[in-house]
């Protein structure tokens, strides 16, 4: 992602990012705020947009202190986009529960015509869905957000190995999902 900046704004990050935190916190919301509100989007979170701002207001008051530049600034805006999904899934679980769909009270004897039209059956969130918990955070957070490995596993508590171990697993497994979707279409 640091590809996408001129070289010109880069050599101007460097020059003003040591002592100007305004100016790194700019460039880390200009370069990031997408990819944490599709990290946060990916996991599930119902407002990911305002999860996404409560992440970058808790990111603001420790700019000043940061080490390592936009590296160092996406590492902890994932991490903190990270905390506040787990918070977010904490509180779901405390809330009461709500009636379940009954099909049997559904009078619609066929799915809805837009997503018919439309063509939705699920797609990746629903091959998504048929993962491990781990497999969905890994791939989240190696694909949408686009951290490496040591990132990933310093957000997760998990060693390097253990996180390309459980990417190629996940992998393996939407692979595997992805042939038996395809074989019971045919």
């Amino acid at each position: 992602m640091l590809d996408a900046l001129a070289e010109e704004d880069i050599e101007i990050l460097a020059d003003t990012a040591g002592t100007d935190p305004a100016v790194l916190f700019g460039a880390a919301y200009r370069m990031f705020s997408g990819a944490v509100l599709g990290y946060l989007r990916a996991r599930g979170v119902d407002d990911p947009e305002a999860v996404t701002q409560d992440v970058f207001l808790a990111f603001f008051p420790k700019v000043g202190e940061l080490t390592g530049g936009l590296q160092g600034a996406k590492s902890l805006l994932f991490s903190i986009a990270h905390a506040r999904m787990v918070d977010y899934y904490r509180r779901l679980e405390r809330r009461p529960d709500f009636t379940p769909y009954d099909p049997l009270q559904d009078g619609r004897s066929t799915a809805s015509a837009e997503d018919h039209a439309l063509g939705h059956d699920g797609g990746a969130a629903a091959l998504l869905e048929g993962l491990a918990d781990d497999h969905r955070e890994v791939l989240a957070l190696r694909v949408v957000a686009d951290l490496s490995i040591d990132q990933v596993a310093g957000i997760m508590g998990k060693s390097p190995g253990a996180i390309k171990q459980l990417q190629r697993r996940a992998l393996q497994n939407l692979k595997d999902q992805t042939l038996r979707r395809n074989q019971a279409q045919t």
